[in-house]
């Protein structure tokens, strides 16, 4: 779960991690009180899951209250990368010398931590990696053993940072890695990390992602979360019990299939096939006909889907029972889409035997993975996946 800055921030506030002060506003007139209330030059900021807030117009700075509510008016309803900014956060502005980058995330291929720093912040990470990818301090560190003073060091002299800001940020380092850990986040990342004209090493920004599947440690998870608008598909996925993922992009294939394995090959195949897929969508080791008809009506519901694969392989599950829920699904729903089915496993001549006997003008059998993909990307390209 990606939070909100604002939310971020207040997690990582716990952990004694130094953050400016700032109040969250969902109304021009908030925005004024919140200015108001911390007094001076304040900067206003988009509250969206997405970078790139001050390119798009953002963040911007009020030298008051009446300037607040009036920058906070242009924020608000904005469109940024396809999140409408419903929030803004209102902090108190600092005398900014310097910004760099920092963060921890999981490093899966090394099975361990992974901290990240570089004197060149302000600016995507993955721009610096591009073009200057030496800028960039790099430490795993073992969990069983946590960090120490020498992983703070590394990252702190390997990026060069400013001799003023060394002491501050050397302090922070553990904070952000206890915040990262005790959070059961995948990812805690500040950028900028900015030194003040006082001398402090502050994170002006805070991007988090936490694990959803530790929300039984964490109470708190339910609470951040309310604020978090759900897709419609997602929602209606979630309420049916999929494991349902809306793809970025338009594509105009969807997909569906037993296993997350299974689900993420069937991605890379329909890539290949020239397509573009528009869903992640596991019903797990079985396929009933409820189960199948709720995954179809979750999929059509995407005005961009223009044709279905349904990728089966029957290995506890029997292909011909499989068969039987998706002429089930035809029968409860009005199919206005092209569905291409690959069934294989145990079974499987049964069951495809079973579809070519009840045929259906929106049902399309293929023996074989690649051939159900280029069957799908086909049918979605030409008339017969127009609704």
């Amino acid at each position: 779960m990606d939070l909100f800055e604002y939310q971020g921030k207040e997690l990582l506030r716990r952990f004694e991690v130094p953050v400016p002060e700032g109040r969250v506003a969902s109304t021009q007139d908030e925005a004024a009180l919140a200015a108001e209330g911390l007094g001076g030059k304040v900067v206003v900021k988009a509250q969206v899951q997405v970078g790139g807030r001050g390119k798009a117009g953002g963040i911007k700075l009020a030298t008051n209250a009446d300037e607040a509510r009036e920058v906070a008016g242009q924020i608000l309803g904005m469109d940024i990368k396809g999140h409408t900014v419903k929030r803004v956060l209102v902090e108190r502005a600092g005398d900014i010398k310097d910004e760099y980058y920092l963060s921890f995330l999981v490093d899966r291929s090394e099975r361990k931590f992974l901290g990240m720093m570089s004197a060149e912040g302000g600016v995507d990470i993955e721009e610096v990696a591009d073009t200057n990818p030496d800028a960039i301090a790099r430490v795993h560190i073992d969990p069983t053993i946590g960090i120490s003073d020498f992983h703070a060091r590394k990252l702190v002299f390997g990026a060069k940072l400013d001799p003023d800001a060394r002491k501050g940020a050397i302090a922070m380092i553990p904070k952000l890695y206890r915040a990262f850990v005790e959070l059961d986040a995948s990812l805690v990342e500040v950028n900028p990390l900015v030194l003040t004209g006082d001398g402090k090493v502050v994170a002006l920004d805070a991007k988090v992602s936490v694990d959803e599947s530790a929300e039984y440690r964490h109470p708190n998870f339910a609470e951040l979360k309310s604020a978090h608008e759900v897709p419609e598909q997602e929602r209606l996925a979630k309420e049916k019990g999929l494991n349902f993922i809306k793809l970025d992009g338009d594509g105009d294939v969807g997909i569906i299939g037993n296993g997350a394995g299974l689900v993420m090959s069937t991605l890379d195949v329909v890539k290949a096939a020239g397509g573009e897929p528009a869903n992640f969508l596991d019903v797990g080791g079985g396929a009933k006909a409820e189960l199948l008809s709720n995954a179809i009506e979750v999929i059509t519901s995407d005005g961009n889907v223009k044709s279905i694969f349904l990728n089966i392989f029957g290995g506890i599950t029997r292909v011909d029972l499989v068969a039987e829920g998706i002429i089930d699904a035809f029968g409860r729903l009005d199919v206005k889409i092209p569905i291409v089915v690959r069934l294989d496993g145990t079974n499987a001549q049964e069951g495809r035997k079973m579809l070519a006997d009840a045929p259906h003008e929106m049902l399309h059998s293929e023996e074989t993975m690649l051939g159900a993909a280029k069957r799908a990307v086909e049918l979605a390209r030409s008339d017969g996946g127009a609704r």
